[in-house]
């Protein structure tokens, strides 16, 4: 076994998480008016959602926020509020930092 592979879940580990995924999926739908297909996708959406990565947050929510109008100002100021209550642990990103994520 390499180092690499060690970075890649098992396929025992995958099932565990396909099994607590369908779990969950059989939960939404018996206990709400979901539909398995309909609790199925958001499942997905909302892990899709809880691993995106800061960078990609950032890019999202000033093509958000500058849609509603906001100047740039204002922009990197909410963004860098909301990074910090954010699941991840996002560096506190500096207002140039934040326009060269968005901007490159």
């Amino acid at each position: 076994m390499t180092d690499e592979s060690a970075d890649f879940p098992s396929a025992s580990d995958r099932m565990e998480g396909q099994d607590e995924m369908g779990e969950l999926v059989e939960f939404l739908a018996r206990s709400s008016r979901l539909t398995p297909q309909e609790a199925a996708r958001l499942v997905n959406e909302v892990l899709a959602f809880m691993s995106e990565m800061p960078e990609d947050f950032v890019r999202r929510r000033h093509l958000a926020l500058q849609a509603q109008g906001l100047s740039n100002r204002a922009i990197y100021l909410q963004i860098s509020e909301e990074l910090a209550s954010r699941r991840f642990r996002a560096p506190e990103y500096s207002e140039r930092q934040i326009r060269r994520i968005i901007y490159g």
